[in-house]
């Protein structure tokens, strides 16, 4: 086997990760992605492949490995949630500033939103610092126990069921999946009564995008997989989406987070008492606020009078305004909402990741900068609009508005997501289809057609579980599925697993 981080000889034979002694499959690629460091791109290159970085391998420290792997995964749960509770921090005190003037109680009540985003600041960093750990030192448990033999058909033929799985478990190939699994449960420690429903779909959703991408490589399961290599694949994801998150956010908002109902309350844009004469047409539902729909529109100077026989409730969302009209001011109003939402997400990085490349071209990487705020606020805008749109067009069409008319009308909404980056669709459609999907089984398990369990009340840690072990399996395995940027940051937190040959030694 050739040194660490030495390219192999061109025409050189199987290295000793492939042998017939371990196992290996000849016929498939004779050297094996920890001999081919050289080879890869700059985020799986020799110096990022092991968390320890310009540590040869034979200084390798397995205690410093899962400390630095602590300290980083604290780090970035820490950073990330602080960050967001500073945001909400700021928002909630000029919120204040405008509501009250009473100067102890903003006081009282800031100091207790500070003691809390501490709290969250320090449960998130634990839980990321936890998993990190858990994940590294388990993975060396593994390979110290036998982790590093590729695999084990001898002593797999003359084994019993429960011994097959416990020994693939405990071969190289698969003790990352091990690994993740047991550290998944390292998301308790944000809160035992705090449920991520959200979070553990989300990262399931992850977790079938990696694998389905592992099995479009595979040849047995290539011609399955080959649907998922749909080009616009993402924006018919963002489309049933928003049939279900628009539907839940004009009908049922219970069914939707807390933290993304208020977004959804604030982008689009209209008072609740619009909202509940748009969900009282549509569920065929008894008039209980025509007058108060009134009396908001004549504080706003239009003077409007409502049938209480009304079928299309267009004149209810934007009062004697046309669809066209309505649509056009919406946008403009819509765009002014969505920039101080997309700056920080593009200044913010840009400061932070580029900034050395900001002092040689300050101009490009903020020129860039802006220019994504402004495609993605223009996306966010156009989204939020034509979500009125298309429910004026299709309530005209068809003279009526009910349930399936909502459902229909809120599909093509999801087409806005066409003006995004291409690099960012399949990201934005992921995290919208997480939260429908929450959205759409709290709705059913309301309704009576999915009985909510009560044996098991933490099944968002069942499925967070299940789904990094996916992800860390693929990370150990199957590195090319991944985008450069996330391998960048799992190889600075984790680095790869060992190479199967080898358990690395600190020198004396």
């Amino acid at each position: 086997m050739p040194p660490p981080g030495a390219a192999p000889l061109a025409g050189a034979g199987p290295c000793t990760c492939f042998s017939d002694e371990n196992g290996a499959d000849l016929d498939d690629n004779p050297r094996c992605w920890h001999c081919r460091r050289s080879d890869l791109p700059s985020s799986s290159s020799s110096s990022s492949l092991l968390s320890f970085d310009s540590v040869p391998l034979y200084d390798y420290d397995k205690k410093w490995r899962i400390l630095a792997a602590s300290i980083k995964g604290f780090a970035i749960g820490a950073s990330i949630k602080g960050g967001l509770a500073l945001f909400a921090i700021v928002a909630r005190f000029r919120r204040r500033r405008l509501l009250t003037s009473a100067k102890k109680v903003g006081m009282a009540s800031s100091s207790e939103d500070v003691i809390l985003a501490i709290k969250e600041t320090l449960r998130y960093g634990l839980f990321l610092g936890t998993f990190a750990g858990t994940f590294v030192s388990v993975d060396e448990i593994i390979a110290t126990v036998g982790g590093h033999r590729r695999h084990a058909f001898q002593t797999l033929f003359f084994s019993l069921s429960l011994h097959l799985l416990v020994y693939a478990l405990l071969t190289a190939r698969w003790r990352a999946l091990l690994a993740g699994a047991i550290a998944g449960p390292s998301m308790l420690l944000t809160g035992l009564d705090t449920q991520h429903t959200s979070l553990a779909i989300y990262i399931l959703m992850r977790a079938a995008v990696l694998a389905s991408r592992c099995g479009i490589k595979s040849k047995r399961f290539g011609r399955i997989c080959k649907p998922l290599t749909w080009v616009h694949g993402d924006i018919f994801l963002m489309c049933l989406s928003s049939s279900q998150i628009l539907s839940a956010y004009l009908l049922k908002q219970e069914s939707l987070p807390g933290t993304y109902k208020s977004f959804l309350n604030k982008h689009g844009g209209k008072d609740p008492i619009i909202l509940q004469g748009v969900r009282e047409i549509a569920c065929a539902m008894p008039f209980t606020n025509l007058e108060a729909i009134e009396k908001y529109y004549k504080a706003t100077g239009v003077d409007l009078k409502l049938d209480p026989q009304i079928k299309v409730p267009c004149s209810i969302v934007h009062g004697n305004q046309s669809c066209g009209a309505h649509f056009i001011s919406f946008l403009i109003q819509a765009y002014k909402r969505a920039l101080p939402v997309y700056l920080p997400v593009y200044l913010i990085p840009a400061l932070i990741v580029h900034r050395q490349g900001l002092l040689k071209r300050p101009y490009t990487i903020l020129g860039k900068g802006l220019l994504g705020t402004a495609r993605s606020s223009l996306f966010l805008s156009t989204y939020c609009s034509s979500a009125w749109m298309w429910t004026c067009l299709l309530f005209r069409l068809f003279k009526r508005c009910n349930i399936p008319m909502v459902a229909m009308g809120t599909f093509p909404t999801g087409l806005a997501l066409a003006i995004e980056k291409k690099s960012r669709r399949i990201e934005i459609s992921l995290y919208c289809l997480a939260r429908a999907i929450e959205s759409f089984f709290t709705c059913m398990a309301d309704v009576g057609y999915l009985p909510s369990s009560k044996r098991l009340k933490r099944a968002d840690v069942v499925v967070f579980s299940i789904s990094t072990a996916i992800i860390m399996h693929c990370y150990a395995i199957e590195r090319d599925v991944f985008r450069s940027k996330y391998l960048n940051v799992l190889d600075w937190v984790f680095g790869v697993p060992l190479p199967p040959s080898e358990t690395p030694r600190r020198r004396k």
